[in-house]
């Protein structure tokens, strides 16, 4: 017999989904209304508010895909690309290997600029193939790359993409409400996010946002957008604000009134507030795990406080240990992709799971569990260190 699923209480610090705050869980179990409802549209309308305060811009065409972050992503490389346009992609990570995909899928050229996982994306390399690919369309890149845990020069690539008169198309799924990010200041074109990491949302939105020059290539296409769904000349005329809305799809109404809601928390603590609570976390992490002999993949200047590859010795086994904290703390953490799969752990500290609690938890269970491997690891020396950090 199947009976109702009661999912086990987790402590998620992980890559994503990270912890929701219970106001969402909340905001979520409140009366369905329908997608055309006024009342739900007064709500979509500002939820574009709120999203426009949290990527820090005011361009109109700022929604959430009906989707997760993959979603936004196809989306806008669907609605930008045509047969035939050259892109720059940069890769030093799993999703830049994405990015080529959809750009691939388009029709479209795909000219990659590769640097070693773990590292920034190379300003000058970008610059050398802007130069060599005059008629570029657009320059995409990844700003938070969930893979490594590294971060990108946003504002200078961005800068770059400007001065050689493309695009610029940017990954923005871990990094919206973790780390600084200003799309208007820093001249992007194109951004997309997810919900469920540094949001605090649950899995199943994407975030996005155009400007008026990438809204123009939108609206001026020679053909038709290759997916119906995510065809924004279509989505507009529900999300659009300056005439009667017109049906394109059910919006998971449910789900909006949980972004909503992860929107006023991250209003109510104020942008820059959510930045330094997650540098702080981060400090403090950092040094528990240095202090117990772990190191990080990334170095310190490009390392993203919300999402932390962390090695650990030849000796260690990766799922051994990650059995060990699911099973025996309930604490879940995330292994390694691609070239560094089996050889660094990937612990977010986002959103509502970046807490002192958390960090102080995580180091403790970890420490515990390396400790039984055979590691000489003393878990109070890790909370010790990050002590120190928080009593700054």
């Amino acid at each position: 017999m199947i009976n109702s699923f009661h999912p086990p209480v987790r402590t998620l610090m992980g890559p994503g989904p990270s912890d929701v705050n219970p106001r969402i869980l909340e905001a979520l179990s409140r009366p369905t209304i329908g997608h055309l409802d006024p009342a739900f549209i007064e709500m979509m309308d500002e939820t574009k508010v709120l999203l426009q305060y949290a990527f820090q811009t005011s361009n109109k065409l700022t929604l959430p895909i009906s989707a997760p972050g993959s979603a936004g992503m196809e989306t806008v490389f669907v609605n930008l690309l045509e047969p035939g346009d050259k892109v720059i992609v940069c890769q030093n990570g799993v999703f830049g290997g994405r990015m080529q995909e959809n750009v691939e899928r388009c029709g479209a050229i795909a000219i990659m600029v590769e640097d070693e996982w773990g590292t920034t994306v190379d300003v000058n390399k970008v610059e050398q193939a802007l130069k060599d690919n005059p008629d570029t369309k657009a320059l995409a890149f990844v700003h938070a790359e969930t893979s490594t845990g590294v971060r990108s020069d946003v504002e200078t690539l961005c800068a770059l993409a400007r001065k050689f008169d493309c695009l610029s198309i940017v990954d923005a799924v871990t990094s919206l409400g973790g780390i600084e990010l200003r799309v208007d200041d820093w001249g992007i074109d194109a951004i997309y996010s997810g919900t469920q990491k540094c949001l605090s949302c649950v899995p199943g939105l994407s975030p996005v946002s155009f400007s008026e020059r990438a809204a123009e290539v939108i609206r001026d296409r020679n053909s038709k957008v290759q997916s119906w769904f995510l065809d924004l000349n279509l989505v507009m005329g529900y999300w659009g604000s300056e005439a009667k809305r017109s049906y394109h799809h059910t919006a998971p109404v449910n789900s909006l009134y949980a972004l909503h809601e992860s929107l006023i928390i991250l209003k109510e603590e104020g942008l820059e507030n959510a930045w330094l609570r997650h540098e702080l976390n981060y400090r403090a992490f950092a040094a528990g795990i240095e202090s117990i002999g772990l190191s990080f993949v990334v170095d310190a200047e490009y390392r993203l406080p919300q999402l932390n590859a962390v090695s650990f010795p030849d000796s260690v086994d990766d799922a051994t240990v990650r059995s060990a904290l699911l099973n025996n703390y309930s604490l879940e953490i995330g292994a390694g992709l691609g070239t560094l799969a089996g050889r660094v752990w990937r612990i977010g500290l986002m959103g509502y799971a970046s807490n002192k609690k958390n960090v102080l938890f995580c180091l403790s269970a970890l420490a515990n569990v390396l400790s039984s491997t055979g590691l000489q690891v003393d878990a109070s020396k890790a909370v010790a260190a990050a002590e120190a950090i928080y009593s700054v």
